[in-house]
């Protein structure tokens, strides 16, 4: 009885064996499984978002053209308005020499009386501060 104990005790041990190295098996190709549905979801995710990026970067290049077109072309409006600025001055400057010049005696009294309506504003507008 001894030899059937000792053959039933290593059909167990073997058994066992047999039952720990599928269940290592078994739980390497879970492991195994994991990882390439893990890759393949990365790869996935990486062509997605290049897919995104090609979708995204003409409209940003579009949207960069258009802010710097906008900012030419702001740039050269006000270029112009100061240019535009700059000759309706010196047109209104040579305008008013032009008149001192003809008109002397009308330029002084002009004057006297802008003096004197500034003047005025300046004293009642002191007055009126409490």
């Amino acid at each position: 009885m001894n030899v059937n104990a000792n053959d039933a005790t290593q059909k167990a041990a073997d058994a066992t064996k047999d039952l720990v190295n599928n269940a290592a098996d078994t739980a390497k190709e879970g492991v195994n499984a994991t990882r390439k549905a893990a890759s393949e979801a990365v790869d996935k995710a990486h062509e997605t978002l290049d897919a995104a990026q090609k979708q995204i970067n003409p409209v940003i290049d579009d949207l960069a053209a258009r802010a710097q077109d906008l900012a030419n072309r702001s740039i050269h409006f006000c270029a112009d308005t100061s240019e535009r600025a700059r000759r309706q001055l010196q047109h209104a400057s040579e305008v008013t020499t032009r008149y001192v010049v003809d008109q002397p005696g009308k330029s002084m009294l002009l004057a006297a009386v802008a003096g004197a309506a500034v003047a005025t504003a300046l004293i009642w507008g002191s007055r009126s501060r409490p």
